[in-house]
């Protein structure tokens, strides 16, 4: 099944709910609104200061995509920053 521009990104983008950084644990939540839990231990996180393993530039709030298979991140990419979201003007 192929999906539009629109869906495919809905699909590949996610809200981070919580950062676990002692478990390497993410929560984050998808479009259907549901939470799922992923282990990032060894995930790559792209952000605009630059690539890191550190779960410490994964903030609540932040929209991300998520590289991902049987439950492990292997690539996290910060689209937007928590911050950001709210002073734009959407809101």
């Amino acid at each position: 099944m192929s999906y539009s521009l629109t869906d495919s990104l809905d699909r590949e983008r996610f809200s981070v709910v919580e950062v676990d950084k002692t478990t390497g644990r993410m929560r984050v939540k998808g479009v259907a609104d549901a939470c799922t839990d992923f282990s990032c231990a060894d995930a790559e996180i792209i952000t605009e200061e630059g690539i890191t393993k550190d779960l410490e530039m994964v903030r609540p709030g932040d929209i991300i995509k998520m590289e991902q298979k049987d439950g492990r991140a292997h690539e996290i990419v910060v689209v937007r920053r928590a911050y950001e979201e709210y002073s734009s003007p959407e809101w």
